[in-house]
């Protein structure tokens, strides 16, 4: 039987995103499915094709800076790479790339657009833009992106991305079981006075809250491990002023791979993982991946007290909440995790627990592949009619 032929698609996203490569692509590959992925690449020039070891073929487009360049010539080349390839499925990741998903779409294909954010929110957030102005470029995109989907399948990161796109279907985005991280034994070591944060360093993922931790009575050490602007870090030492010297930043300037992420998780026996963010309409809904990264590497979790986020971490008893205006909680958090080591303890078994018995990539691997089917025998029985 000849293999399904399967090209995903991205203007944005690192080659080896944890979503789109380490999940998909490789789930996909595991499956039986002919996998590509057309994606920026350094030091290449449009149509290079690179296999990595994985043997999962990389299709390159030029990486360009401005944004404005990207949206438009790097779009039209993705199309153009995308549609000389005759795909059984197309599945994309950028909201950017709608128009080429609309245009590949035909009768003996199948189209995924991939949502990882919930884009319309994000908009009405840009505090940069006055309100009217936010306002309107949110329901443009709402018009825009309603006429581009109408054909096309929608898989889902998030739980409540269902709100928005009641169609869609939910391919969630939980850790893979990683062994060396379930099998890390905290036990022999001593809890350290170090709190780490994984992922991309922003002021709306709580950069400038994390950068105060340090002045906190107990003066705990602060480690970042995920992408940071070089102005973000400045400012973050300011606020940290004369403890400044207690942050510790890994990716500046640069993309963090997953290997380096999971080394971290894994040098000490961290007190805690953060996520202490400002209330925002977007974070205060979403399950964060971080939260299912530090369950799975035994780490007790600090997060904002949230709707969702309580009643998260009330379900799983994996950590504690606190208030992110309110940095005597933060303290109060930091103190109990200190002091309560059996608390702690049953907290990261909690946890391990959670991620073993349900909310892992493994799981939705099965409902990605499932879907893949379903959609395609929907597909030749609608071609049929």
């Amino acid at each position: 039987m000849k293999q399904k032929k399967v090209i995903h698609l991205t203007t944005v996203h690192h080659p080896f995103d944890t979503r789109i490569y380490h999940k998909e692509c490789l789930s996909l590959d595991r499956a039986g499915y002919n996998v590509s992925l057309i994606v920026p690449l350094d030091n290449k020039s449009t149509g290079d094709e690179v296999v990595t070891e994985d043997g999962i073929r990389l299709i390159a487009t030029k990486k360009r800076k401005n944004r404005i360049a990207r949206m438009v010539i790097s779009t039209w080349q993705t199309y153009r790479l995308a549609k000389k390839e005759q795909a059984d499925y197309y599945h994309f990741h950028d909201p950017e790339l709608l128009w080429v998903g609309w245009l590949l779409k035909k009768k003996n294909n199948i189209v995924i657009y991939d949502v990882h954010e919930d884009y319309y929110t994000g908009i009405l957030q840009k505090d940069y833009l006055k309100r009217p102005i936010r306002k309107a470029i949110a329901k443009l995109y709402d018009k825009i992106e309603g006429f581009f989907i109408k054909k096309m399948d929608l898989a889902l990161a998030e739980k409540y991305y269902q709100e928005r796109y009641p169609q869609g279907k939910q391919i969630l985005n939980y850790p893979i079981l990683n062994e060396d991280l379930i099998s890390a034994d905290r036990n022999q070591q001593k809890i350290s006075n170090a709190l780490i944060y994984t992922g991309n360093v922003t002021e709306v993922r709580g950069s400038d809250l994390h950068a105060t931790l340090p002045r906190l009575f107990s003066k705990p050490e602060v480690y970042f491990y995920g992408k940071c602007d070089e102005q973000i870090a400045k400012r973050m030492n300011a606020l940290a002023g004369n403890t400044n010297d207690r942050l510790h930043f890994t990716g500046i300037g640069h993309f963090v791979e997953r290997e380096v992420i999971d080394k971290a998780y894994i040098e000490k026996n961290w007190l805690a993982g953060l996520a202490i963010f400002p209330p925002t309409e977007h974070y205060k809904r979403k399950e964060l991946t971080k939260f299912f990264e530090y369950m799975t590497a035994g780490i007790p979790i600090i997060c904002s007290n949230f709707p969702v986020w309580q009643k998260f971490i009330d379900r799983y008893q994996c950590g504690i909440t606190v208030n992110p205006a309110d940095s005597d909680t933060w303290e109060k958090a930091i103190h109990e995790l200190k002091t309560n080591p059996e608390k702690r303890k049953q907290m990261i078994e909690n946890g391990r627990q959670a991620i073993l018995n349900e909310l892992n990539w493994q799981v939705e691997e099965e409902k990605l592949i499932n879907w893949y089917k379903q959609i395609a025998q929907k597909g030749n029985s609608d071609h049929i009619k």
